[in-house]
């Protein structure tokens, strides 16, 4: 075998991160839910996809043309909503099997009346993230848990020492309001993986009242995908689930 074979079987598998917020009736969701079942184990793609009434998130794993048929077919049942999606390679099947679950939320806060669909913060796009971390009146803040902190984050930012994404609504009533109050930033920049976790977020906070919401576009895998290493602001490793 050759150089270029060696290489070419190297990223032989597409990863896809994805998700939208979008309004989804019942029947809406057990429609695609059912294609998309019944396509991914047709064509060989594994990972998970969870479905909800707010939209769609998920990780698929497959050769890149599987992967890409699989993600238009959602896109066409989202009808005219796009997914924000964040592709990586990989050498070797990423997941087991194919899993598709219909939930509360597609990602998982615990709050009612959160809507990012209506409702969400201005988006930071990779190359201006670093203004924003070097600016004084800008509070940054890490919207991850404790142990994806610890394996890697931005200097500076803010850690709310949540076990799940569910304690984040507490960790901002009793913990970031008095924060905000004291500082009076002028900015509140948020961050995540993916971006999913920040359009809840920004929503939240916003809902509060709070002023000059954003957050990275794409989050950290996006960042790190955009920014050159010898401009990166990143310290350590970002965990992926």
């Amino acid at each position: 075998m050759g150089k270029s074979d060696q290489l070419t079987k190297v990223y032989e598998f597409q990863v896809a991160a994805f998700y939208c917020f979008k309004s989804l009736k019942q029947e809406e969701i057990t429609s695609l839910f059912d294609e998309v079942v019944l396509v991914a184990n047709n064509l060989g793609v594994r990972g998970m996809v969870l479905f909800a009434t707010e939209g769609i998130n998920g990780t698929i794993c497959g050769s890149p043309s599987d992967v890409n048929s699989l993600l238009k077919l959602i896109e066409l049942g989202l009808e005219g909503s796009s997914l924000d999606i964040k592709y990586s390679s990989c050498s070797k099947q990423a997941f087991r099997r194919f899993r598709a679950r219909r939930k509360a939320e597609i990602v998982t806060m615990g709050i009612n009346d959160v809507n990012p669909i209506n409702l969400s913060g201005s988006y930071i796009e990779p190359g201006d993230w670093n203004k924003y971390l070097d600016d004084p009146k800008t509070l940054v803040i890490d919207t991850r848990n404790e142990y994806e902190i610890a394996v890697g984050s931005f200097e500076g930012a803010l850690n709310p020492h949540t076990e799940t994404f569910g304690d984040f609504p507490n960790w901002v009533d009793e913990t970031l309001m008095p924060i905000v109050e004291d500082l009076q930033p002028q900015q509140i920049a948020m961050f995540c993986t993916g971006g999913i976790r920040c359009e809840k977020a920004t929503s939240f906070l916003i809902d509060k009242g709070l002023q000059g919401v954003s957050q990275l576009h794409g989050g950290i895998l996006r960042y790190l995908e955009a920014i050159p290493q010898e401009e990166s602001r990143w310290k350590g490793e970002c965990f992926v689930f």
